[in-house]
């Protein structure tokens, strides 16, 4: 079992705060293991009982019968009787507990919410959720469970879990983590063969089949051309029209841009892919469009695309904002606008791109990624941007090249990725 040090210390120090606690994320990513095995051996270890962890798996058959919320809060009252008592409560997947009715009309209520709620007001029980849809979960937190909820997003393994995994030394790891990415059951596969089957099948057998299922999808082929569409753009300016057009040419037959939206919609709501939007540092808005999707797993990434493309700048770009992610910043795409002369002498103005802008809290960085600076011609495109940020926030360079971490001339920090995914304090230097 793989520690995951990071979320178990969330959850101890949400304990018994009165509020659900929401451990979000994309299936396989771990979810259940750090609640029902990580999460509970610290607190048998710590003196609760057995018998005071009360734990359903909505996901497994045998527990059919609680995906009826009314059958949850009669089964979970029953257990938790005793007022003498405190009670940790687990429902695992409680997506399984939401029907297709609740979540296409707006208008009816999800009776599971009314349950959760219900058992937020008895004060002998402490109550942890899993989920795997964003819609149903973290994105009603301050609506249905009327701001009583903490919300903990689960990732696929970081490259620093997945390395301290591993048994490899650094560089075979990262190698293996660039191909395969960070699903914890890869660490138990040995041969290439086996991890590309299991990556492939979680498409096939979980993904794909819980969109479907859930939101009644029509157009199944659209779904999973779109999902290797956005996989081979990774890192590349979009929208819905211009990802339509992509769609219907390879199909041969039209696609709207509304059902592509409401598609890429719904691999979001499942944590397969995440948006960044575009920010004009000087203006300080946002634009509407377009904007850059990120595979949640570079391993599902490649292996959707069948391992055909590996552009290692794409890639790394994907480790890397998901690494910031992982490290609980809100992460955009910077764009700063320059004024040029041409060799007449005219001013133009023109639009330079930041990789990513890091926030957390009074934190913000301009993060550049590259998988080599050592070409002089590649370090003035890389660092023009962000030469043209004129705020006092730190700029960064993280790139492939080796060597360790410096400051240049211009205070720009220069780093190399390993260093970077393996220090969690590195962008603080």
């Amino acid at each position: 079992m793989i520690a995951r040090p990071i979320y178990l210390e969330k959850l101890i120090d949400k304990k018994w705060n009165g509020r659900i606690k929401i451990i979000t994320g994309i299936r396989r990513s771990g979810k259940s293991t750090l609640l029902f095995e990580i999460y509970k051996d610290y607190l048998l270890n710590s003196g609760v009982s057995e018998s005071e962890i009360i734990a359903i798996a909505l996901d497994d058959d045998i527990n059919e019968i609680y995906r009826d919320p009314s059958e949850i809060s009669k089964y979970v009252r029953e257990k938790c009787a005793d007022k003498e008592k405190k009670y940790y409560v687990f429902l695992d997947e409680i997506q399984f507990a939401i029907n297709k009715e609740e979540i296409r009309d707006k208008d009816k209520p999800i009776r599971l919410y009314s349950v959760l709620n219900g058992l937020l007001k008895l004060k002998n029980i402490d109550v942890y959720v899993t989920g795997s849809n964003s819609k149903l979960l973290s994105k009603d937190v301050m609506t249905e469970f009327r701001g009583r909820g903490d919300v903990i997003h689960v990732y696929t393994l970081s490259f620093s879990e997945f390395y301290g995994a591993s048994g490899l030394d650094k560089v075979d790891a990262y190698n293996e983590y660039v191909m395969y990415g960070g699903m914890p059951y890869l660490l138990q596969l040995d041969s290439d063969q086996d991890k590309f089957e299991y990556l492939e099948s979680l498409f096939e057998e979980i993904y794909f089949k819980d969109i479907e299922e859930r939101y009644t999808v029509l157009l199944p082929e659209v779904l999973r051309n779109l999902t290797s569409c956005i996989c081979s753009s990774i890192g590349s300016l979009t929208n819905a029209s211009k990802i339509a057009r992509t769609v219907s040419s390879a199909k041969g037959k039209s696609v709207d841009s509304e059902t592509i939206s409401a598609y890429l919609e719904y691999l979001q709501d499942g944590f397969l892919f995440s948006k960044a939007e575009r920010y004009d540092v000087k203006g300080k808005r946002y634009f509407d469009y377009p904007s850059k999707y990120y595979c949640t797993d570079v391993g599902l990434r490649n292996i959707r695309l069948g391992l055909r493309q590996q552009e290692e700048t794409h890639i790394l770009e994907n480790i890397l904002y998901n690494e910031l992610l992982y490290r609980g910043y809100s992460v955009d795409v910077g764009v700063v606008e320059v004024v040029e002369k041409n060799e007449e002498g005219k001013r133009t103005k023109k639009l330079l791109e930041i990789d990513f802008i890091a926030r957390k809290g009074t934190e913000k960085y301009y993060i550049q990624s590259a998988l080599s600076m050592d070409d002089l011609e590649k370090q003035e495109a890389e660092l023009k941007s962000l030469r043209a940020v004129k705020d006092s926030f730190k700029k960064i360079v993280i790139s492939k090249s080796y060597g360790k971490s410096w400051v240049d001339e211009e205070g720009i920090l220069r780093i190399n990725m390993i260093d970077f995914l393996l220090d969690a304090n590195s962008l603080r230097r």
